[in-house]
Formats: C-alpha cells, structure tokens, sequence
C-alpha cells in the first residue's frame, strides 16, 4: 500500500493542449505495472481541450457544471453531474465546458509503451465550439 499526501500543486492547462482557462490537478500517476493515470480537470465557461486521442482510450466521469464533447465526425454532445463518457482508443475528440457554465471531471487513460497517454492535434477552432446545441 501507498498512501500519497495531497501536496501536489493546481497546475494551468498548457495553452497547447487547451483554448480557456483550464486548470489540472493530479489523482493518479502511472507507476509500473500499472499504466493508469487520472486527473481532475477544471474547465472555466467555454474552455476546452484542443483536438486529441488516446492509445488506449480515455473515461472521463463529470463531477460539476456542464460540459460539451465531440468526436470527429460526430454530434457535440451535452454532458453533466453524473455522466461518464467513453473514448475508444484512436477515436479523435475534444470536449469542455459550456459557453456561460464551469465544468470539472476526472479523466482516466493508460499510457503507451513510450508513457503517452495522449496525441494532441490542432485547437478546436471557435466555429466548432459554436456548433454546440444549448445547454
């Protein structure tokens, strides 16, 4: 067993991976055998994450507000208190908060071989986001 204090600092999303103000703070970080890292990820109205995948998938379960997601191709989705969305592996998505709402969730994903558990690609331009049905 191993029981680690809480003094790992709020960190800001880096402005590559997120457009808004975005703030991180670390639940679990791979240590072998385990590839399992978690994160709990604070989304200010209309922040979000730009474009990305995930080796091995991702689960994000939302603790607070209300949030969009999308995957390429698809629908922008509405999430809230209580939901949990599935990433496939591979599957290129973004999500985050709604335009007048705040947003947290825990995401949860494995990291490859080389420790990645993400591939980011481009930001989510502002027509895209504005693409979102109401919330």
């Amino acid at each position: 067993m191993q029981i680690t204090r809480n003094n790992i600092d709020t960190t800001p999303g880096p402005s590559e991976w997120f457009t808004g103000t975005v703030y991180i703070d670390t639940v679990a970080t791979p240590s072998g055998p385990s590839r399992l890292g978690a994160a709990s990820v604070h989304f200010t109205p209309g922040a979000r994450t730009a474009w990305h995948t995930h080796p091995f998938g991702q689960t994000i379960y939302v603790t607070e507000g209300i949030g969009l997601c999308q995957r390429r191709g698809g629908e922008i989705e509405v999430i809230r208190p209580g939901d949990r969305v599935f990433f496939e592996p591979g599957e290129d998505h973004w999500r985050g908060a709604a335009p007048k709402r705040f947003m947290t969730h825990i995401a949860m994903q494995q990291a490859d071989d080389e420790g990645s558990p993400v591939r980011w690609g481009e930001h989510v331009t502002d027509g895209e986001y504005a693409a979102a049905p109401a919330t």
